[in-house]
């Protein structure tokens, strides 16, 4: 199986501009069977805004996702804030060919994200050729949910996140442990550009079931990561080369 993890510079608040960017990272990652964007990738990482910003599984911009996910046979996970009854979430929506779409939410909440945000409690995990298990940036570094998301014998662990560089700094050496601990293939997808009032570091990261790292971008570059879980082959491919 192919995985692609892509790292994107956001623009604050523009759904539209931001689905078209995206499309053309999905287009980057030809072949692969799944590509995970960073965490609220769609409205960028804006806690403030959130709340105007949020929507639903439903919303008909989403259907361009659908569309290419049917046509070429790829799940692709997308980050928004989406809203619940008791408020609104941080939310992965998960596109698969000719299925309805499904959400992984945020369980783990930094304090700063309480006066935005809500949890919300979820137990989605994707199975296509491989067990796939998702983190949303701050849960990586809360024991009970990575316990949690290997209970069913996940081989794959995949973070969504925005990351500063002092938060990047922290993560990396983590997503190494939980490889090296857990025997499983770990991916971090990570923004670039202004986010939030600081600035996202990408650093977007693959390592093997030992905790060796296969693949990294820079802090700059637009692009994708594409590994083969089987052969463990990693390219890297940038959006503007």
């Amino acid at each position: 199986m192919k995985i692609s993890v892509a790292q994107a510079k956001p623009e604050s608040g523009n759904i539209e501009k931001n689905i078209v960017k995206h499309l053309q990272l999905i287009g980057l990652a030809k072949g692969a069977d799944l590509i995970v964007f960073p965490e609220l990738s769609l409205t960028g990482y804006e806690p403030a805004l959130a709340g105007n910003l949020a929507t639903d599984i439903d919303d008909k911009r989403l259907e361009a996702f659908q569309t290419i996910s049917d046509k070429q046979r790829i799940t692709i996970c997308v980050g928004l804030p989406i809203k619940q009854e008791e408020g609104v979430s941080i939310s992965m929506v998960i596109i698969q060919p000719h299925e309805m779409p499904q959400l992984y939410s945020k369980t783990y909440l930094h304090t700063d994200e309480e006066p935005f945000f809500v949890s919300h409690q979820n137990d989605i995990n994707l199975t296509l050729s491989s067990r796939i298990t998702f983190a949303i940036c701050y849960e990586l570094s809360v024991s009970e949910h990575t316990a949690n998301a290997f209970k069913n014998g996940e081989n794959i662990y995949i973070a969504s996140v925005s990351k500063t560089k002092k938060g990047i700094d922290k993560t990396l050496p983590t997503l190494a442990g939980i490889a090296s601990t857990h025997k499983a293939t770990v991916l971090l997808s990570n923004a670039i550009g202004t986010e939030d009032g600081g600035q996202s570091a990408g650093h977007s990261s693959a390592w093997d079931n030992k905790g060796v790292l296969l693949g990294q971008m820079n802090e700059v570059d637009e692009g994708v990561i594409v590994i083969d879980t089987d052969t463990h082959e990693t390219v890297i491919r940038k959006l503007w080369q």
